[in-house]
């Protein structure tokens, strides 16, 4: 074959493509054993780039040489070699498929048309990971604060931020929020949340909410010395979703929560690249199970709650951690945080969010696993604490100062109320083997 027989094929060798120039997809796939994998790799490549199930006029040559996807590399766990075991029902591979940059351009839309698009229909297939090119992630500003910014705002140089979620999660009026905020604000929260369920609702609207809560906030920071940032939801249908946000500037609020796969990736895109929305975005994590707890399709967690997010310009992204009520492998977790906060081109750092049952007795893990750029996100082990919200918080923050001072909790909560009282009631409350150390 001559050179433009060869560049029209949708294979290359890994080392033959310009990976300035191509996306490199990773898959998990798992077949019949009598599929020719890697052979119909080739026919995913062509679905997911220039072609269809049967030859088109317009799939010129040229067309090809520039456009169609190109399968790098087919792997099979195990790697046979010279015989497949007959008893084989299933086969497991690894395949690399390399999508040109051009086909996608710099965005969010069709990079996921692309890498999972049809081919999420083909049966067992799942997405593992996505080697993007330097062009690709320039198209896009990222994190408009990220770690280093929202500390600068807080004033808090090193330790983890404690993060409260308001509960109950709805329902409840404007004056009981107000009531909880104040108190989780003076027990030391430096980020106060919306839960995912409660947005612009009739009950409770976000203007009441934004209004009430900030006048609050300069209030305990001028009791405490310490700031809040309040991360009003603003979850909602096009175009009020722009309007949520942009009235709660207006309005004062320091910051912004939006559920980001609920409404999609392209509108927290969108926020956060708005001049005028000049405060952190935190984003919230719901729907995302749907994208990746299947073990066999969809795309790895660290994707849906690291990579993607923070590309699409999140400051901080809540995240379930494997200690609480959330199901979660610990190295899934810290992928996740991982992909959050590693370099990455130009993109500035976000902050993951471990969240989901976290107590007070779970802080040393979670610092032993992730470090201190994180922030922990507490609810029920906040307004739960049998002293009220104000001790909840006030617990966590002991067991944040213990942590970095290299103090056994059991040991610092013998000087600390708040946290002993934390340390008995919720020992290991969910059957994990997380208790105080």
């Amino acid at each position: 074959m001559n050179r433009e027989e060869i560049l029209s094929l949708p294979s290359a060798l890994p080392d033959g493509v310009d990976y300035d120039e191509y996306l490199i997809a990773t898959y998990l796939a798992v077949f019949p054993a009598v599929w020719p994998i890697p052979v119909l790799a080739e026919a995913l490549a062509i679905e997911q780039s220039t072609g269809t199930w049967v030859a088109v006029p317009g799939e010129t040559p040229e067309v090809r040489c520039q456009h169609i996807a190109k399968v790098l590399g087919v792997y099979e766990l195990p790697d046979y070699e010279f015989e497949v075991p007959q008893s084989l029902e299933t086969r497991n591979w690894i395949i690399q498929i390399a999508y040109p940059e051009v086909n996608i351009g710099e965005q969010i839309p069709m990079l996921l048309t692309t890498v999972v698009g049809n081919i999420s229909m083909g049966g067992n297939i799942k997405l593992l990971d996505i080697r993007f090119p330097k062009k690709f992630v320039a198209g896009f500003k990222g994190p408009k604060f990220g770690i280093a910014g929202i500390r600068k705002i807080l004033g808090i140089p090193k330790r983890p931020l404690l993060n409260n979620m308001i509960k109950p999660c709805t329902g409840y009026t404007l004056e009981v929020g107000a009531e909880l905020f104040r108190k989780a604000a003076t027990g030391g929260c430096d980020i106060i949340k919306d839960d995912e369920l409660i947005a612009d609702a009739s009950f409770n609207s976000i203007k009441g909410r934004v209004k009430r809560y900030m006048e609050i906030e300069k209030q305990v920071y001028e009791e405490t010395g310490e700031h809040t940032l309040y991360t009003v939801n603003i979850t909602d249908k096009i175009p009020k979703v722009f309007q949520n946000a942009k009235r709660a500037v207006e309005l004062g609020c320091n910051a912004l929560m939006i559920n980001y796969l609920a409404v999609g990736l392209p509108v927290m895109q969108a926020l956060a690249e708005d001049p005028k929305i000049n405060v952190p975005i935190l984003a919230h994590m719901d729907v995302a199970g749907a994208m990746y707890m299947s073990p066999l399709h969809g795309m790895s967690s660290h994707l849906v709650l690291g990579k993607l997010p923070r590309l699409a310009g999140a400051d901080v992204v809540v995240i379930p951690a494997p200690y609480g009520k959330a199901p979660v492998i610990p190295d899934k977790f810290r992928n996740v945080a991982k992909n959050l906060s590693f370099p990455l081109y130009h993109l500035k750092p976000t902050f993951p969010m471990p969240s989901g049952g976290i107590t007070p007795s779970m802080v040393p893990q979670v610092m032993a696993d992730l470090g201190t750029d994180i922030v922990i996100g507490s609810g029920g082990g906040i307004h739960a604490h049998p002293g009220g919200p104000i001790a909840g918080g006030k617990a966590f923050r002991q067991a944040i100062d213990a942590t970095m001072q290299g103090i056994a909790l059991d040991e610092y909560a013998k000087d600390h109320p708040e946290l002993d009282i934390a340390l008995k009631e919720w020992s290991d409350p969910f059957g994990k083997g997380v208790t105080a150390r």
